[in-house]
């Protein structure tokens, strides 16, 4: 799969495609339809599919302060672009001139004329264009001037709500993991460098890997039983804490994944930690010993959710 920013010329090969526009943080199963039907577009009228998202999210560049809610990193994003059948992945820099264009520039002078696009598929609610004025219905109507079949999807509904990115954030920071995978189709999963700690866990007889949330949605603070991908492709059950340690000074904030059955240096390796179900929210203990046996017990708790012997 082909990767190109918004500022690189898109090759030949890739001219008069269809395009799947959105920002498509997440890739939840609303955005699978938008980018289902670009696909099986594609496929009819013999085209290639590019997924276009937008980096920094929109919201990040206008409100720069806003507490982090990132779903998937640009690297998990093209991996789920592939998985799905796209040829390539276009990212929209958003920076002060794309935010300044106007809707009608937008489409004929990127979409049109920069892209070349033939065909484009997003969700009805897709905005675009300085003041957001831009909507899927204007995109059809400018993109017929231009030579470009618009089309819009509804949003999928699940339990009789509409899925969406936020209704995802909501479950993770309600401490529900479960929630978050089914609308997700997958695990939210974190995917970072392992850093260097303070030992405390290796200590404690629970060596684990330390990764920063960076820019991803938090979830709620707690223990959490996860599946562990490293970069060599092997897959690991384990426990994980997330939270700011507040046993210990200075508290800091950080995700602690502990492999099963798994020995090993992973420093400066980059894993995915996917967190599958909630065991408790965060706790201080009074001693490192209350500590140790509160930790036996959600290991052996997250072991029984996994369906790993003990």
């Amino acid at each position: 799969m082909e990767r190109f920013t918004s500022r690189d010329p898109v090759p030949q090969r890739l001219r008069g495609s269809i395009l799947a526009l959105g920002n498509f943080d997440g890739f939840h199963l609303g955005h699978q339809a938008v980018v289902n039907r670009a696909i099986a577009r594609g496929f009819h009228e013999r085209r290639p599919v590019i997924i276009a998202t937008f980096d920094p999210h929109p919201v990040r560049f206008f409100k720069p302060d806003v507490p982090t809610f990132r779903l998937t990193s640009l690297d998990q994003r093209e991996r789920l672009f592939d998985q799905a059948g796209a040829d390539a992945m276009l990212v929209f820099q958003f920076d002060a001139d794309l935010a300044a264009t106007g809707a009608e520039e937008f489409v004929s002078e990127i979409l049109a004329e920069r892209v070349g696009a033939a065909g484009i598929v997003t969700g009805t609610d897709f905005t675009f264009g300085r003041g957001r004025s831009g909507s899927a219905e204007v995109l059809r109507e400018l993109g017929e001037e231009h030579g470009i079949t618009a089309e819009a999807l509804a949003p999928v509904l699940l339990d009789g709500e509409p899925v969406s990115s936020s209704r995802i954030r909501e479950a993770l920071a309600a401490g529900d993991p479960g929630t978050a995978t089914h609308l997700l189709t997958r695990p939210f999963a974190v995917e970072a460098v392992v850093e260097h700690g303070d030992g405390r866990g290796r200590d404690l007889g629970y060596p684990t890997a330390n990764l920063s949330l960076g820019r991803y949605q938090r979830p709620a603070y707690g223990i959490y039983a996860v599946r562990v991908r490293l970069d060599d492709g092997s897959e690991h059950a384990g426990v994980a804490s997330f939270g700011v340690r507040p046993t210990f000074e200075p508290e800091k904030e950080l995700l602690e994944a502990f492999l099963f059955d798994w020995s090993g240096d992973l420093y400066g390796r980059t894993i995915k930690v996917s967190l599958i179900a909630f065991i408790r929210p965060e706790e201080k203990f009074d001693s490192a010993e209350a500590l140790v046996s509160q930790m036996r017990e959600d290991e052996a708790k997250a072991r029984r959710l996994l369906g790993v012997p003990a």
